[in-house]
């Protein structure tokens, strides 16, 4: 499901479009959405790090996204020069359900993305998932 707020530049639209597509299809390597000296900024669980250029990103985003997952629920909303974009990713890794909760602030300027900020919540196998509905029913 996918909710999108206010009014989009219909460029910054389709370029974060094309970046989403990519995370869903586990295409990471195939993205030309990246400008040459992109920067993303990563908060993941208890740790916080930096990687620069259009090469660097897209290989680390290619090892976060590396198998074809759904969205289960994906929220686009327009921010100055970009979107906040956040969302919940499913997909199998070696046979094992998998899920992650993230945001991003994807920054896009000429057409590319130049900016992704983005915090994880980490990434959930079948069982920590269980163990934590389990947690919500209690």
């Amino acid at each position: 499901m996918e909710t999108t707020q206010g009014p989009a530049d219909t460029t910054t639209a389709e370029v974060i479009g094309r970046f989403l597509s990519s995370i869903e299809a586990g295409g990471m390597p195939e993205v030309d959405v990246l400008g040459d000296e992109v920067v993303l900024d990563a908060t993941v669980p208890n740790w916080r790090f930096t990687v620069r250029g259009a090469d660097a990103v897209g290989a680390e985003l290619a090892r976060w996204y590396a198998d074809p997952g759904t969205f289960e629920d994906l929220a686009r909303t327009p921010v100055p020069g970009g979107e906040l974009v956040t969302f919940t990713l499913r997909w199998v890794e070696d046979g094992v359900p998998h899920a992650v909760h993230q945001a991003h602030v994807v920054t896009v300027d000429g057409g590319r993305i130049v900016q992704d900020q983005a915090w994880c919540g980490g990434r959930w196998p079948a069982s920590l998932q269980a163990e934590m509905a389990e947690a919500a029913d209690g």
